[in-house]
């Protein structure tokens, strides 16, 4: 089984969930994703950065950063970064708080992004993109250059077109769909 497969299965396994839930988009859905029970696990880290790195490599965007929104992006961009330094071409990472800190230096980008620098924004689990505007704008505000958007589930089938319209390509691992199939054994 490669990183990939292993990834998606340890996805079905920790973090797919079935049932009534309300997504935070406000949207109705009969499943659930909290890919963080995957992300923050010791496995997990070492699955997403393998196959979060190849994605970002197989795009061709060549960042020199990734990052999101705390805190669902911070395990995929940490785990990256990881792999990255090891395959020799390092990523770095960044978080974006959800405010800016009311304390020492107040910054709202931690992990020393600046402006000359080209950025692939993660997120875990993505509904309609629109939570990870809110950091794609922050670190627009802050100066550096966007490049693309990785999630590692995307449960949309807008939210390409979303980012497109943002003028940012959409890198999606897995799709809800793909996840949902292989939880009832279709994959």
């Amino acid at each position: 089984m490669n990183h990939r497969e292993r990834l998606k299965a340890l996805l079905v396994e920790r973090s797919l969930r079935l049932g009534d839930f309300t997504l935070a988009s406000g949207a109705k859905s009969d499943y659930y994703i909290d890919a963080r029970l995957t992300t923050m696990s010791a496995e997990g880290q070492v699955l997403v950065g393998h196959v979060g790195y190849a994605a970002i490599m197989e795009s061709g965007l060549r960042p020199t950063h990734v990052g999101g929104l705390t805190m669902g992006a911070d395990p995929v961009a940490y785990a990256i970064a990881h792999r990255s330094f090891l395959e020799g071409a390092p990523i770095n990472a960044f978080s974006v708080r959800k405010r800016a800190k009311e304390h020492g230096t107040g910054q709202r980008i931690e992990g020393g992004l600046t402006r000359v620098d080209r950025v692939v924004m993660v997120e875990d689990t993505m509904s309609t993109g629109h939570s990870t505007l809110q950091a794609v704008e922050a670190v627009r505000t802050h100066g550096a250059s966007i490049v693309g958007v990785l999630t590692l589930v995307n449960r949309s089938e807008s939210a390409a077109a979303f980012y497109e319209q943002q003028g940012l390509p959409l890198i999606s691992v897995f799709t809800g769909t793909e996840l949902l199939e292989a939880a009832k054994g279709d994959v």
